[in-house]
């Protein structure tokens, strides 16, 4: 099934539009707070459409993505009873929520490290952060690391590959596609564990 070949020309399309620093300054801010889809799904066709800009892409979608952090961290911390609660409740998000929260316990500072760099999901973190009411310049200082390493290694690998890049990932995208879905199924299967 070519579902991300697809997806991955209209995504092209939309890295070479003229308002597309807007789109992924939006989509990073809304990733980290309620949008399921990863900011690099975005990030790495914009940089390959525009190598020159790939650096100033990645600090868009890392600023972006740390004001998002910063609007979950608040959503946990001073609004969980009333607003997160019953959303969490009604998508079944709480053994989520409940995992997080032990992780927290655990390993403190270096989980939203480990969230903001890696495919989990940086906004369930955000708003635990705020919910156990994280120190907030330490919160914000790991986010920004952390992000921006994500980003900026995603800009780089886009923008040292190239055209040739580009061509090899019209070929793959489908397999790539479908081996990232296959991850996220088995980390959600691990996160039940």
């Amino acid at each position: 099934m070519k579902i991300f070949s697809a997806m991955y020309e209209w995504t092209m399309k939309a890295a070479r539009h003229k308002h597309s620093s807007y789109y992924l300054s939006f989509m990073s801010f809304a990733e980290s707070v309620f949008f399921p889809i990863p900011v690099d799904v975005m990030l790495a066709p914009m940089a390959l459409a525009k190598p020159k800009s790939a650096w100033y892409y990645a600090f868009l979608a890392t600023a972006f993505s740390v004001i998002g952090g910063v609007v979950g961290y608040y959503l946990g911390y001073a609004l969980y009873d009333s607003v997160v609660q019953p959303i969490i409740e009604s998508v079944g998000y709480q053994d989520k929520l409940t995992t997080a929260e032990a992780w927290f316990t655990e390993y403190g500072i270096w989980v939203i490290f480990i969230a903001s760099f890696t495919p989990v999901p940086y906004k369930v973190f955000t708003v635990t952060a705020g919910i156990m009411s994280m120190a907030f310049l330490p919160f914000v200082l790991v986010s920004f690391i952390g992000r921006g390493l994500r980003f900026f290694m995603v800009a780089g690998l886009m923008r040292w590959g190239g055209e040739a890049m580009e061509e090899k990932l019209k070929l793959y995208v489908d397999r790539i596609g479908w081996t990232v879905v296959a991850l996220i199924v088995i980390a959600l299967i691990v996160m039940k564990l």
